[in-house]
């Protein structure tokens, strides 16, 4: 595909839509598909529209110059990207690999697109999964005192690597306001619950312990605020008295599995829009 995705968002009034759509027609842009939505309580209005370059009068080094006045006119945030450029992920993972092993897959199968080219762990179990997918692999070991140092090695390597995406794919550790402030929107977590649930460690103990009738994974992106970033995907399966412990972190490891995935394809098909704590997700 040749395509152009423009993700945006202003406050709402009349116009806004015709402007955007008539801006593509005037060009020769033919609209493959559309979305908007207005969130009444704020008066912000959120809009994606991918439109096709073949035939488009304007260069893509032009559209973004070309398209300046008319978001200056309505106050608007936005985003210009292309099909052709494949998104550069980063995977942070310690010592759970299943999230691992799932995204390697379905990036190997061509289900993710993007391009894979590090993988940073502070354990080294990941180490030979990396090699079978020929993705260098980075330990870097986290303590209390040097993590301050070792972030700055992790953004280096991040920064080498023209990175434009981080997953976490069950990485324990908690990154530093600076880090977490450097990719704002751009670190996409699992978390092992149905968020607001169950905090801290051994979630499926506390949960089997609780006796729950349903288990859930949510991703998220990473906020300074810990495990309060805005939402992007949650999903849910039922579970009874007949489920032991290692059912429940069986079935809760394939939520995870599913639920970050979806996320990350989300992400990189540039369909989220964040606004406070909250996501519109496009479909």
């Amino acid at each position: 595909m040749n395509h152009a995705v423009l993700l945006l968002s202003s406050p709402d009034r009349r116009g806004i839509t015709a402007t955007v759509t008539n801006f593509i027609y005037e060009h020769n842009g033919n609209i493959v598909h559309a979305d908007q939505h207005i969130d009444e309580q704020s008066n912000t209005f959120f809009m994606r529209v991918e439109w096709s370059l073949d035939g488009f009068k304007l260069g893509k080094q032009d559209i973004g110059k070309k398209f300046r006045p008319i978001a200056a006119k309505f106050k608007m945030r936005w985003d210009l990207s292309f099909s052709d450029q494949r998104p550069r992920v980063a995977i942070f993972v310690s010592r759970h690999l299943h999230c691992l092993h799932d995204l390697l897959y379905r990036h190997a199968d061509g289900q993710l697109n993007c391009e894979i080219p590090l993988i940073i762990s502070n354990h080294p179990g990941a180490r030979p999964v990396a090699e079978h997918y020929g993705i260098a692999f980075h330990e870097i070991l986290i303590t209390k005192g040097n993590k301050r140092g070792q972030e700055k090695k992790e953004m280096e390597l991040l920064k080498k690597n023209g990175i434009d995406l981080l997953v976490l794919a069950r990485y324990h550790q908690i990154f530093t306001e600076p880090f977490v402030t450097a990719f704002e929107h751009r670190i996409v977590n699992i978390h092992h619950s149905f968020l607001p649930a169950f905090a801290g460690k051994n979630p499926y103990l506390q949960a089997f312990k609780k006796g729950v009738k349903i288990i859930g994974a949510t991703s998220h992106f990473v906020t300074p605020a810990l495990d309060e970033g805005p939402i992007i995907e949650q999903d849910t399966v039922r579970v009874s008295h007949r489920d032991s412990l290692d059912d429940l972190v069986r079935k809760g490891e394939d939520l995870e599995k599913v639920v970050l995935s979806r996320a990350v394809r989300l992400a990189l098909e540039k369909k989220i829009l964040s606004y406070g704590n909250k996501t519109v997700i496009f479909d």
